[in-house]
């Protein structure tokens, strides 16, 4: 059976906080790497590439920022497409995240999809978590704890 459309990852969610400081999560790695990578060479800005490093695994991955508007979006490619959409509610911030452009056999598409799903719906997770009560829940780093090297 082939693909009709391409799949795509998605994860949704409403953080209880304010839109301005939800978008600020996702492009300051001082905020970021609360709840999702260890570190990375610079703040996320229009036309810029960075890099997010992934200290407990040993990894590290460059993005480059595609396009930035305050409070509302953002996307960059990693080495596929993502975007995040930024809706502002009175109960707080509605957060969408879509990754797209997987490549390879259709089955592989599939996976990849299924896996970004399965990663961007933690992330997400984990930062409304920070946000919202200042837990920091480690869902990224307790993901695979045998593939990180030597433990932590």
């Amino acid at each position: 059976m082939a693909l009709s459309t391409p799949p795509i990852a998605r994860a949704t969610m409403l953080i209880r906080r304010p839109v301005a400081e939800v978008f600020n999560a996702f492009v300051d790695p001082a905020v970021t790497t609360r709840f999702w990578f260890s570190r990375a060479s610079g703040r996320l800005e229009p036309g810029t590439t960075v890099t997010w490093y992934w200290d407990h695994y040993g990894v590290s991955g460059e993005v480059t920022v595609t396009a930035l508007e305050p409070n509302r979006r953002l996307a960059i490619a990693w080495p596929t497409p993502v975007e995040w959409t930024f809706t502002p509610r009175e109960d707080g911030t509605f957060v969408s995240i879509v990754a797209s452009g997987f490549t390879g056999t259709d089955d592989e598409q599939v996976a990849q999809a299924l896996d970004s799903t399965e990663g961007f719906n933690l992330v997400i997770s984990a930062c409304k978590a920070w946000l919202e009560h200042g837990i920091e829940l480690r869902l990224v780093t307790d993901k695979h704890p045998d593939e990180m090297p030597g433990g932590e």
